[in-house]
């Protein structure tokens, strides 16, 4: 195993990343970002802030917050990205800064619920938007039974996709990079298309900006902004991703962290704007609780025929949040596999395509597992807890590795020193805590998974 911990310059120069080739550049990088952000999400929530923060003013303002605060996370996360431009993302951070285990546990989640999990939920949800273009792809039919499990042919679909995407990114960073950017690209002219051609054009009103509810209490707003800025934070979610593959990111001292400021700069500015549109073609009353606003809101801009494009919007962003996960998450694999602290094949690269291609077919079955099991949608619920621990942990360690580790070279260090982090800590530590308040069972269950990884990491520790 390799050192630990105060082996700064070792560390940077020896790390072993066995034949993964730079071969990504900025745009590359960006779009791996913005494509992991914006999926499904900000077609969904709109309704369930409304009905958290009946006002259309506060509706904005809570995406214009949650910008902010991830934007904070974005330039904390830069500096660890620049200092320490291997694979794996958070699982080196965590490791660096706070021992093995810690990083493990991290990697462990990710393997275990976040990434398949997050894979098969997003597989699983696209059949629903693909109905328009095919009737039968939402069928619950079943297309294969036996004695222990049936497949139906939603079940059967998201499986192909899959593999589907799994079987590019198998094929090398540059096919997986290429279907990422064609993606990315389809779905930022898709929205931006619908919110910009709905303000110009379309059937709705300024007049819904008028505020409509006052909240009676500070106590009363806080809670209300807590149970909203959740929500946001996880349409958020994935604004570091292309730290997991900054090993193949050319430069990485200077194209990671930007990657991550621009593409979470691109991702606010493309929410607020939809969200204005949003507001713009519904009144607060009638998004409240609606969870497929972004279908709603068309409606009520353009009539019944425009739904048909909302739902490709949504289909290509589901896609590109599918292939951005696959592509990214066996790269924490491998780095664990390197370190002997996971399946040894793991830490493998395919001799032709460059790929850490054992750790993208070990993610693919257990995702294809998830999607026929059903029970991703639980599992999930259960890590929201487990994704703000690790997210506050490494923000931490922004400031324990400039302790520990003063030598360890940073080409970017975080602007706002340390207020910035210690401002992103803090903010996700109340919605933490609002998290544990209102949900203690999925808290304590998230984190019942968590621990379940300390024994895992002892036996693969003894083996290594």
């Amino acid at each position: 195993m390799r050192p630990y911990r105060n082996a700064a310059h070792a560390l940077t120069a020896n790390f072993q990343q066995d034949g993964l080739d730079r071969r990504l550049n900025l745009f590359d990088a960006t779009m791996i970002i913005v494509g992991n952000i914006i999926g499904i999400g900000i077609f969904t929530t709109t309704g369930l802030i409304a009905e958290a923060l009946p006002d259309p003013r506060m509706i904005i303002a809570v995406w214009v917050i949650g910008g902010l605060l991830t934007f904070f996370g974005a330039l904390t996360y830069s500096e660890l990205g620049a200092a320490l431009p291997h694979a794996g993302g958070e699982y080196v951070y965590l490791r660096e800064a706070y021992g093995p285990m810690l990083g493990f546990l991290c990697g462990w989640t990710y393997f275990l619920v976040i990434n398949p999990g997050s894979i098969a939920a997003m597989a699983i949800g696209l059949i629903h938007y693909l109905q328009p273009f095919w009737p039968a792809a939402e069928s619950g039919r079943a297309i294969l039974k036996t004695s222990f499990f049936e497949v139906s042919t939603r079940q059967f679909l998201a499986v192909a996709i899959v593999l589907l995407f799994s079987v590019i990114n198998y094929c090398g960073m540059r096919a997986g990079s290429a279907a990422q950017n064609i993606l990315t690209i389809a779905k930022l002219g898709a929205i931006v298309a619908i919110a910009v051609l709905g303000l110009v054009a379309g059937q709705g009103s300024w007049s819904h900006f008028s505020p409509t509810q006052s909240l009676v209490s500070p106590v009363d707003f806080l809670s209300r902004l807590s149970l909203a800025m959740i929500a946001v934070i996880f349409t958020f979610t994935g604004w570091f991703t292309s730290t997991y593959v900054a090993s193949e990111i050319k430069q990485p001292q200077r194209n990671v962290p930007y990657s991550i400021i621009y593409g979470t700069l691109i991702v606010m500015a493309v929410y607020v704007l939809v969200n204005v549109a949003y507001v713009y073609a519904l009144p607060v009353e009638r998004m409240k609780g609606v969870i497929n606003v972004g279908e709603a809101a068309t409606h009520a801009l353009f009539g019944n025929t425009a739904s048909i494009y909302v739902s490709a919007a949504i289909i290509i962003s589901i896609l590109g949040a599918i292939n951005s996960v696959i592509m990214t998450g066996p790269r924490i694999y491998y780095a664990m596999a390197c370190d002997g602290l996971f399946f040894r094949m793991a830490g493998k690269v395919h001799p032709q395509f460059k790929s850490p291609a054992n750790s993208i077919i070990i993610q693919a079955i257990w995702s294809c597992f998830l999607a026929i099991s059903g029970t991703f949608g639980q599992l999930l619920t259960y890590t929201v807890v487990a994704m703000l621990i690790f997210s506050i942990l490494t923000g931490v360690a922004n400031i324990v590795l400039r302790k520990t580790m003063p030598e360890l070279p940073r080409p970017y260090k975080t602007h706002g020193y340390p207020w910035l982090p210690a401002i992103f800590v803090a903010s996700y530590l109340l919605i933490l805590s609002n998290a544990m308040f209102s949900r203690p069972r999925e808290g304590l269950l998230g984190l019942g998974i968590v621990c379940l990884g300390i024994p895992v990491y002892f036996y693969w520790r003894r083996g290594s």
